[in-house]
């Protein structure tokens, strides 16, 4: 039976884009799900062309326990990967889900972590600090924003001459190369 992947996703859907290429043809596991919370995102209109299914949700949706988990439910996930997903994930999923839910995040956990860090502010702040390298960080979901467990980081080099905007494409390149393989990865552990 094939594993599933349910990815939460805000915005304009590049790495669950890549993810869902990765697994389009794979043997044993499958994205079963995409889950937005922003009905303008970009990856609505990208993920038409994968035939996975997309679910609209909005904050009252999210905060109901029941409806929530039974709709997450229907597409049988084995991991939950959030990919450029800017809420908090409630307690309550976190404990019906635990050790299930990934987090990528644009820096080198512990630092530039925590509400409010995500996307350019973490860039601005790798920049603002003149940090000699950055990367990118997968771990687990735990109740507090950016603290659980670390399951791989992937580090680049910066110099005084990297931009903001430079500094996100290093970004994204280190996402593009890594995330499916490490999802890949979390998977066949769980699998044993």
């Amino acid at each position: 039976m094939k594993q599933n992947i349910v990815i939460f996703a805000s915005g304009s859907g590049s790495n669950a884009i890549n993810v869902c290429n990765y697994f389009q043809n794979h043997p044993t596991i499958s994205v079963s799900a995409i889950f937005c919370n922003n009905p303008n995102a970009g990856i609505i209109q990208k993920i038409k062309s994968f035939k996975i299914p997309l679910i609209l949700f909005n904050k009252a949706d999210f905060t109901d326990e029941i409806g929530f988990t039974e709709k997450l439910n229907n597409y049988k996930p084995d991991v939950i990967a959030l990919l450029g997903f800017l809420w908090k994930i409630p307690a309550y999923l976190v404990s019906s889900y635990p050790q299930k839910i990934v987090n990528l995040h644009p820096a080198l956990l512990p630092k530039y972590g925590g509400k409010g860090m995500y996307g350019h502010f973490v860039h601005e702040a790798v920049k603002a600090a003149n940090e000699v390298k950055t990367g990118i960080t997968i771990h687990w979901v735990n109740s507090q924003y950016d603290e659980g467990e670390i399951i791989a980081q992937f580090e680049c080099n910066l110099s005084n001459e990297d931009t903001v905007n430079s500094i996100a494409e290093k970004i994204h390149t280190l996402e593009q190369l890594h995330v499916p393989g490490v999802i890949e990865n979390v998977l066949k552990k769980l699998n044993k």
